[in-house]
């Protein structure tokens, strides 16, 4: 089963100004995290992951009335923000909490588990 899996992070800890440079306790969390995602490749239950851009840089799609309109920047004022993504390959939904609580026990930041409605899909 393949799973995604959601990264957040405060919004008002992201400083766009300085969101290319990360502190040096992100530098280590994101290290330890690379070692867990070797290990993960090794098993083949890791399909890829990847970090988001800052929410200032993003542009929001939607359909008003009969018209679609396209605007810069996050739709919704939040408190967290969506800053990353990986897949998953996984056994079940079991293993794959298992999984996702390494990895915020790791970087410190919530995530949440969807599955993906693929062939392998059993809701």
């Amino acid at each position: 089963m393949k799973f995604l899996i959601l990264g957040y992070t405060p919004a008002d800890s992201w400083d766009a100004a300085t969101a290319e440079t990360a502190s040096e306790d992100a530098r280590a969390a994101f290290a330890e995290y690379q070692r867990f995602e070797a290990e993960l490749r090794a098993t083949g239950e890791f399909v890829s992951a990847e970090g988001l851009g800052h929410p200032v840089m993003s542009t929001t799609v939607q359909r008003r009335g009969g018209d679609v309109v396209i605007s810069d920047g996050p739709y919704a004022e939040l408190k967290e923000v969506l800053a990353s993504f990986a897949i998953l390959d996984v056994s079940s939904l079991d293993r794959a909490k298992d999984i996702v609580a390494r990895m915020v026990a790791v970087l410190g930041e919530p995530m949440e588990i969807r599955p993906i409605m693929g062939e392998d899909f059993v809701p």
